[in-house]
């Protein structure tokens, strides 16, 4: 609700204020943070996101919020890496990634039916992954790597290949490594 004097926002100025807060920010930022800024409703908010999304805003979900991909730029390097562990395991196969100063930036499976699924996930270090690790378990979700036996892809972000490739050495030596 606005207050005595103060003038209400339309749509579209709401959704470029959206846009500069998720450009703004290097972390996700959630749905509800963004809807108590705006004074609306998160469903306003994924509304909004959704018509941002459709003007091909890089914006992708996180299990942490709404995050802004566009800044990574050409600087950093991206490897994808296929990787099988049981559901147990998910936790140290995060943490020994995020080790290297490597980003988790998705998880991909190739469903029998479906084809390939694909995940945001955008975990950047070791709060990130507890906040995985805990969603996971109040929500009761199962992993997508749960359709396919432990068998995943992780699409890895770093600024520079040998991050990466330490990244790699220490999931090859955990048995990590398809």
């Amino acid at each position: 609700m606005t207050q005595a004097g103060e003038k209400r926002i339309t749509a579209k100025e709401r959704r470029h204020l959206i846009l500069e807060c998720l450009q703004s920010s290097s972390d996700p930022i959630t749905g509800g943070e963004l809807a108590e800024r705006m004074n609306v409703s998160r469903q306003v908010i994924v509304q909004d996101i959704s018509l941002i999304k459709a003007k091909e805003y890089p914006i992708i979900a996180t299990s942490q919020g709404y995050l802004f991909i566009g800044r990574s730029g050409l600087d950093m390097k991206t490897r994808t890496i296929a990787c099988h562990h049981t559901i147990r395991e998910t936790e140290q196969e995060l943490k020994l990634i995020v080790d290297c100063g490597v980003t988790v930036v998705n998880v991909t499976v190739e469903h029998p039916l479906y084809g390939e699924i694909t995940g945001s996930l955008m975990i950047r270090n070791h709060a990130d992954v507890a906040h995985f690790i805990s969603r996971l378990q109040t929500t009761g979700a199962s992993l997508l790597s749960s359709l396919t036996d432990g068998i995943h892809l992780h699409q890895l972000e770093a600024p520079s290949d040998g991050q990466i490739d330490d990244a790699v050495r220490v999931l090859k030596k955990a048995g990590y490594l398809l």
